[in-house]
């Protein structure tokens, strides 16, 4: 950490000079600066110090760049701050200062942001470990052959290995590589290669101008932009869309006043986040920008190196651009003045596998991403990460149908795994449509109330067909009309698919055994039709609507509810509403009934509350039927009920 100017020090008319990196040499340059004076706004403003630039090399890229942001002033050898912004639409040769006084208090900020429930591994010590015992196993195996080999046999094992530590060819080598060299070798390809994907890795643009993305074409960019909290921030995507990426991490990283540095919310085939340059490092901290990313405060996100590939100068928006590389460390904090972070410590994250195959097309890809674990962000991103996928593998998905499987591994529900499938159709976008149900289930364990939960991982599989796959229930024809509690009824159920013949189902239906005698009213619709109830005919009177139940509701009930929810390609058979009212006055009678049942429920103990929900008993006796279209409609029967 360089020796500081302090703000109150700072005087028109010094002269400084300001570090950064500005094409793909990696090299450090320096342009000059002039204080024109401090700035201070009163109690609880950001202080701030204006400044310009000129000269030939600035005037050649531009003047000030986003990108630069971050970029350490030094006035003699004394660090003033980090440039920090500049007038939009005016000079670009003009800018301010964020004072290094005010950047260095965000290393000591509260950091809570990175907790988990989950036995962590160190990897280094573990790949360590690993090693040792893999030596070990080899020797241990080595020592049984050996022990098994013949006279002549061992001989030859010990002329081999002599050579082998003479440098020489072994005798059953001859001018083959050694299985060693062969792996060496092949890890070095890997290894080349893997670089070289890293090298590639666009992100983030920075500033709060631009965002940089990678992966997203323009269905899904839009997506994003739609469903994200930006701010103003535009997005703007780079790099070509690539084969799935390895993310790479390095554990011994370093970096200086004046480097790239990147951060991220998202990190893979899909990365979301932004660069700038760093201000001060101090051992392992650092800070940077000079201003906030998403002015979140305490955060837990990627921080990773940066190539910068060059400038782009314009009227007065230039960005500099650079490539995100590793992740090396995680950035903590995201305030007015800066971010800052750790290097050598990663953020709690969750990793996202999409598999996605468009049966029209006969594409078929799987996608590998790391999603930055922020409560506010974590569903969005989830669900915009899945719905890029698919837009990459169809190029279309208007007018088509999409079965969709995704599990989620985590602690706030029963066993560990929760897992959902469904069927959708729509002629807008059924991607949109697709993912609706993963937001709603990963923003339920994120809003857990009773704890913080932990998300493991998340896997999502989705299957595309370029057509209409969705069917009309037509009728429901049960073979006997007369059933007493307890028996089973098959009813000869006939539906009408798009534009294709009709077909009929035999579905059975086991009448609840504690159904009372008299007329049994059934529903036979599709499993994304909720059945009218009183509180519905409440709501829709404008009358308010008594709700307690749901407010004692735990997390793993709401995703176990939602786990338990019909599917659309599911025919239901089960117990309906009353048959609709065939009068005002009959209307208005049954409002009454459900308006004195929801005082009585209002007024009751927990304990003793009316649910004027069907009964939990009677909600289990229903029968489902999986059909290979989504069900668009519902339709009814009766039958009479005996003692």
């Amino acid at each position: 950490m360089p020796p500081i100017l302090p703000y109150s020090e700072v005087t028109a008319g010094m002269q400084g000079t300001a570090y950064t990196v500005l094409d793909t040499s990696g090299e450090i340059r320096s342009f000059p600066v002039e204080i024109l004076g401090a700035m201070e706004g009163g109690k609880g403003s950001q202080r701030m110090i204006m400044a310009r630039t000129s000269g030939e090399f600035i005037e050649h890229v531009g003047g000030v760049l986003q990108g630069m942001s971050g970029s350490p002033i030094y006035v003699g050898d004394r660090l003033v701050g980090a440039l920090a912004a500049g007038l939009k639409d005016l000079s670009p040769y003009t800018f301010f200062i964020t004072p290094i006084e005010d950047m260095t208090p965000l290393w000591s900020m509260p950091d809570t942001k990175n907790q988990t429930s989950i036995d962590t591994v160190d990897i280094v010590k573990e790949i360590e470990e690993r090693k040792k015992a893999d030596e070990k196993r080899r020797l241990r195996e080595r020592e049984k052959a050996f022990a098994k080999m013949s006279q002549e046999e061992r001989e030859a094992e010990w002329r081999d290995m002599i050579a082998a530590l003479n440098g020489e060819k072994t005798e059953a080598e001859g001018d083959q590589p050694t299985e060693k060299n062969t792996e060496a070798e092949s890890e070095a390809t890997h290894d080349e290669a893997s670089s070289d994907k890293a090298d590639a890795h666009t992100s983030t643009a920075e500033e709060k101008a631009y965002f940089f993305t990678r992966g997203f074409n323009a269905a899904g960019l839009r997506y994003l932009q739609d469903k994200m909290p930006m701010n103003g921030v535009s997005l703007l995507p780079l790099g070509g869309s690539g084969a799935n990426t390895q993310i790479h991490t390095r554990y011994d990283a370093t970096l200086a006043g004046g480097q790239p540095v990147g951060v991220a919310l998202v990190y893979g085939d899909f990365s979301i986040g932004a660069t700038g340059t760093v201000t001060a490092v101090d051992g392992k901290k650092v800070v940077a920008f000079g201003h906030s990313f998403m002015h979140k405060g305490n955060v837990n996100y990627f921080m990773t190196d940066a190539d910068v590939i060059g400038t782009i100068a314009g009227q007065s928006n230039g960005v500099k651009i650079a490539n995100i590389g590793s992740v090396i460390g995680r950035v903590n904090q995201d305030r007015e003045t800066g971010i800052a972070g750790v290097l050598g410590t990663f953020p709690t994250s969750v990793p996202m596998q999409i598999h996605v195959k468009d049966n029209t097309l006969g594409t078929e890809e799987t996608f590998g991403a790391q999603i930055a674990y922020d409560e506010d962000f974590l569903p969005i991103l989830s669900g915009s990460v899945a719905y890029a996928a698919m837009s990459r593998v169809s190029d279309a998905l208007g007018s088509s149908t999409a079965r969709i499987r995704f599990a989620i591994r985590t602690n706030a529900y029963d066993g560990g795994l929760f897992e959902r499938r469904n069927m959708y159709y729509s002629a807008a976008d059924v991607g949109q449509v697709a993912v609706t149900e993963l937001l709603q289930a990963m923003n339920l364990i994120v809003t857990n109330a009773e704890q913080e939960s932990d998300v493991i991982d998340v896997d999502v599989d989705v299957e595309l067909n370029g057509e209409r796959q969705t069917a009309l229930l037509v009728s429901a024809t049960p073979d006997k009309m007369t059933v007493k509690p307890g028996d089973t009824v098959t009813f000869q159920t006939k539906i009408r698919p798009y534009r294709k013949a009709e077909e009929t189902l035999s579905i059975p239906y086991r009448v609840p055994k504690t159904q009372p005698a008299g007329t049994l009213n059934l529903d036979i619709r599709g499993g994304g039709f909720v059945p009218v109830n009183p509180l519905m005919l409440l709501a829709q009177a404008g009358l308010e609507v008594p709700d307690d139940e749901e407010k004692f509701k735990s997390t793993g009930d709401r995703l176990r509810e939602l786990a338990e929810q019909g599917q659309n390609n599911e025919i239901i058979i089960a117990p309906g509403a009353a048959p609709a009212p065939t009068s005002e006055k009959e209307m208005k009678k049954r409002m009454k009934a459900a308006a004195k049942a929801s005082a009585r429920a209002a007024k009751a103990e927990p304990e003793k509350r009316v649910t004027l929900l069907a009964d939990s008993k009677m909600k289990d006796e229903k029968e489902k039927f999986f059909a290979p279209y989504v069900i668009e409609n519902v339709i009814h029967a009766m039958l009479k009920v005996e003692e």
